[in-house]
């Protein structure tokens, strides 16, 4: 029987290194900084403002779709893992970001590869968006087996759409 979208969102998921679940208070101030560091936010419009923050802090602990990225060996938050169905034109959408700290060695490509493959069990398709310019990031969405499908402007950014389809 195929997972539902919601029901694929909800339940942690476990890697060779990482838990992905949903996301609780003790994260929160790891989950600010991804918000205000500039690094993190260089291809996503910069630091979040303050007043912004506040409101996502209250929405985001046990929300459905954001799943805190856990390393298994020591319970650090890595980073969030996000899926929104219906997102892009009716396709679930993933997006992610992670701590500076934690690039560069292969958490985001397992995080995201799950959760591409849990969202691919309820759905024919997922997308994700990402700017032109995040050579990284796109690197990471080939990685997991998205393909470029198009090019546009949004928030005044040349981004690029990725797709995967389920076999």
């Amino acid at each position: 029987m195929p997972v539902s979208p919601a029901s694929a969102h909800a339940a942690p998921l476990t890697t060779d290194r990482l838990l992905l679940r949903p996301v609780r208070s003790g994260d929160l101030p790891a989950v600010t900084r991804l918000w205000t560091d500039p690094d993190v936010r260089h291809h996503l419009g910069g630091p979040v403002i303050e007043s912004v923050i506040r409101i996502r802090q209250r929405r985001i602990v046990g929300a459905p779709g954001f799943h805190a990225v856990i390393r298994a060996e020591d319970d650090v938050l890595l980073g969030l893992v996000s899926v929104e169905p219906g997102a892009r034109h009716g396709e679930t959408e993933v997006s992610y970001q992670f701590l500076p700290e934690h690039w560069g060695r292969g958490y985001a490509r397992e995080a995201v590869g799950a959760i591409v493959a849990r969202v691919l069990e309820g759905t024919p398709s997922v997308v994700a968006v990402t700017q032109e310019a995040n050579d990284r990031s796109r690197r990471l969405l080939e990685a997991v087996g998205l393909e470029y499908a198009e090019s546009f402007v949004e928030w005044d950014a040349h981004q690029v759409l990725y797709r995967l389809r389920r076999d």
